[in-house]
């Protein structure tokens, strides 16, 4: 089948793109850098393209907070663009700012006629301070998120200044869990458990919560950065690691996640 078309949506203090764009491409897809205004315009459609990525960055400038102006921009004037996109099974993932746009939008971790109702927030880091570390990841085996399928652990970069996964919804955690929702929590380096303490937890997560899905394993929201480990030389100890005689495989972990989303379409 001809390269799936993923659309990258730039513009407005995003600043992810062309690692993004260069983590598709190297997954087998065809990146679409996308101005969210030619969206808002009409310009450009959503249902030309088969895979939505929202990106890394700070979306107008992270004013009344991280994701909630670009999150009111889908949500009131593309709702109904966007919906359709989910409707036809297509897969979305939200990095970073893109996961804070997600939840704000209610499309994470909504389902149904809970879509668009905003459940869940991401908040300012515990720290009171930007947080730009790497971080231990414990993944899901059980969860239905085909962005993370046959992955057990990984480790990559966090940036972000607010990254806390918080809800006041008693009900909203539980029903996360139950359903697989989670994706992903903080860790330690032996991927044992779950981690609160800081830093290895670097922003207060509630329950250590690193990355989410929605019911469907489709629309796939995560803090930390997969595009910025696409190869073994991205990682901060490679060349210590070279030099103490590990051989290393050419792409990063994070490489793995944009080739199960394009696979997935395949």
């Amino acid at each position: 089948m001809a390269e799936p078309r993923a659309l990258i949506v730039t513009g407005d203090g995003l600043n992810c793109e062309e690692e993004t764009a260069f983590a598709f491409r190297l997954a087998g897809a065809e990146p679409c850098l996308v101005h969210i205004t030619d969206l808002l315009d009409g310009e450009k459609k959503l249902k030309s393209y088969q895979i939505l990525a929202f990106i890394g960055g700070f979306s107008n400038g992270d004013h009344l907070g991280a994701g909630r102006i670009q999150a009111g921009r889908f949500k009131h004037r593309l709702q109904d663009d966007l919906q359709s996109f989910i409707n036809d099974h297509k897969p979305i993932i939200g990095i970073c700012n893109g996961f804070q746009t997600l939840v704000k939008m209610g499309v994470l971790p909504g389902e149904g006629k809970e879509r668009f109702i905003q459940n869940c927030t991401i908040m300012g880091n515990d720290s009171g301070k930007f947080e730009d570390r790497w971080v231990y990841l414990r993944l899901n085996k059980d969860s239905p998120c085909i962005w993370t399928r046959d992955m057990a652990t990984i480790f990559l970069p966090v940036r972000h200044g607010e990254g806390k996964f918080f809800t006041d919804d008693p009900g909203i955690i539980p029903a996360l869990f139950s359903s697989g929702q989670v994706v992903a929590q903080y860790s330690d380096d032996s991927f044992s458990s779950p981690v609160m303490d800081y830093p290895l937890n670097p922003n207060g997560s509630l329950h250590g919560i690193a990355a989410i899905c929605d019911r469907s394993g489709l629309i796939f929201g995560l803090m930390p950065h997969p595009e910025a480990f696409l190869y073994s030389y991205n990682h901060p100890s490679w060349t210590r690691m070279v030099s103490s005689g590990h051989i290393l495989p050419e792409q990063g972990e994070g490489a793995a996640i944009f080739l199960n989303g394009v696979t997935y379409l395949q």
